[in-house]
């Protein structure tokens, strides 16, 4: 595997004052037209800085833990390892692809739930000692390929919801005490519990998922563990969802780990960081009139009219950048990138990736004016589960879009300010200013993802 130490440095358009992330979509767009129209992102890495500084604020106490596989794009990893995050990888190519940034060992979690043993015999090998379990097949695994591993045990709370995983993992409370004695004939340390907390669980939720953890540690305590670690697990990407967790979850730790247990707190924010700092472009490459009652009588809708619903098929689908679509992530309705009129009709449309599967529909239902082939979309908070490992083997033609990344001064004077440089980190990064109309510097801006 080609490490990211080996790739040239990749560049950040610097924008100005007058100089707004609209315009920069709006230029791409121009130059796309006039070649490939291809699909492609707009990454507004200030948008990391200020979710950043929006965390500090609010779960000042909680260490975040960045999931790669949320959005696994280079300049994502070296932004967030820079402002002091911590990341949770899933296989060994996220292993791989954080250590190519220098993140040091006791800064990542390996989180794979189902290891395989070379790749738990790589962690050891790296000094990744801090690892995920929840059964006892994979402790004894541990046990024989990394018994010099610290294990976070992964537990399941009965009430939680489980809207973004339709298979759900973690050891019930009633079988923790087995699996902690197992360990601890092993010689395998258990040093912290790992739950799960999303932004749709309830206060109700959040009480068992801690009260439950706070069990799992006075278990731990009764046989010799020394844990020290609490996993809260990952959540929602909004302002107003990191403000309800941090209303129903700050109280109960603050109850059940009190400063004064020494305990680190630490969680797995992933679509928070990455969901709205990216923008995605995609474009019309054809379109079919179907008769408007087909279409209502798909969806169990009474038909209002003759008028005709359409078709149209963009240049990206599910086996792509809307690979989250598979995973029961809503795609919301895209906005049209053309001017049309206020008044303009809309029609019931569906959206479909280029590939002719079944599957491969984007976006089952919305309102939009007639649009063209050629005609340009644009799907906002894209950033999350859209660009990493592929789901499938190129099931079409499309190449990975082109990811073009850009911040402002104003955001960039903001991580200098807060200790962030490029002597010391950001290494690979190699600002330009960014310039509208310009075909060079829209190329010299576009890394691969």
């Amino acid at each position: 595997m080609k490490g990211i130490a080996d790739e040239p440095q990749y560049s950040i358009g610097l924008l100005d004052g007058g100089t707004g992330l609209c315009d920069v979509i709006d230029n791409h767009i121009y130059d796309q037209t006039l070649s490939k129209k291809s699909a492609f992102f707009v990454a507004d890495l200030g948008v990391l800085v200020k979710q950043h500084v929006l965390w500090r604020t609010l779960m000042a106490p909680i260490r975040p833990f960045y999931p790669v596989r949320c959005n696994s794009s280079p300049a994502v990893i070296e932004v967030l390892a820079a402002l002091g995050t911590g990341f949770l990888c899933a296989n060994k190519s996220e292993l791989e692809l954080v250590q190519s940034h220098g993140i040091p060992p006791e800064d990542i979690i390996y989180s794979g739930v189902c290891k395989q043993v070379s790749q738990i015999k790589y962690a050891a090998k790296n000094g990744i000692d801090l690892l995920v379990c929840d059964n006892e097949a994979e402790l004894r695994k541990i046990a024989r390929s990394h018994p010099s591993a610290k294990l976070l045990l992964q537990v399941s709370t009965d009430t939680c919801c489980h809207s973004e995983m339709s298979m759900v993992f973690g050891c019930s409370l009633k079988d923790c005490r087995h699996l902690l004695e197992c360990a601890k004939d092993l010689g395998v340390q258990v040093v912290g519990v790992r739950c799960h907390i999303s932004a749709s669980c309830d206060d109700d939720t959040c009480i068992h998922a801690i009260s439950d953890a706070r069990c799992v540690f006075d278990m731990g305590d009764d046989i010799g563990f020394h844990m020290k670690i609490l996993d809260i697990g990952g959540f929602g990407s909004s302002e107003i969802q990191l403000d309800k967790v941090n209303n129903a979850v700050m109280s109960m730790v603050e109850l059940y780990f009190p400063p004064s247990t020494g305990i680190a707190l630490i969680a797995e924010p992933g679509s928070y960081f990455v969901s709205c700092a990216f923008t995605l472009a995609v474009n019309i490459i054809s379109k079919e009139m179907v008769a408007q009652d087909q279409k209502d009588e798909e969806h169990d809708t009474p038909s209002p009219n003759d008028e005709p619903a359409f078709q149209y098929f963009i240049n990206e689908g599910v086996y792509g950048p809307f690979a989250g679509k598979l995973t029961e992530t809503l795609i919301a309705t895209p906005s049209v990138h053309k001017s049309t009129a206020l008044d303009a009709p809309v029609f019931s449309s569906s959206l479909w990736g280029p590939s002719g599967d079944d599957m491969d529909q984007v976006v089952e239902h919305c309102l939009l004016p007639e649009l063209n082939v050629g005609d340009w979309l644009l799907f906002t908070n894209a950033g999350a589960y859209s660009l990493g490992q592929p789901v499938c083997t190129e099931p079409h033609d499309s190449s990975t879009p082109l990811v073009f990344y850009v911040i402002s001064s104003r955001e960039w004077l903001e991580m200098q300010n807060s200790g962030v440089t490029q002597e010391t980190t950001l290494k690979n990064f190699s600002l330009i200013p960014y310039f509208l109309n310009s075909c060079q510097t829209a190329a010299a801006l576009s890394v691969p993802a």
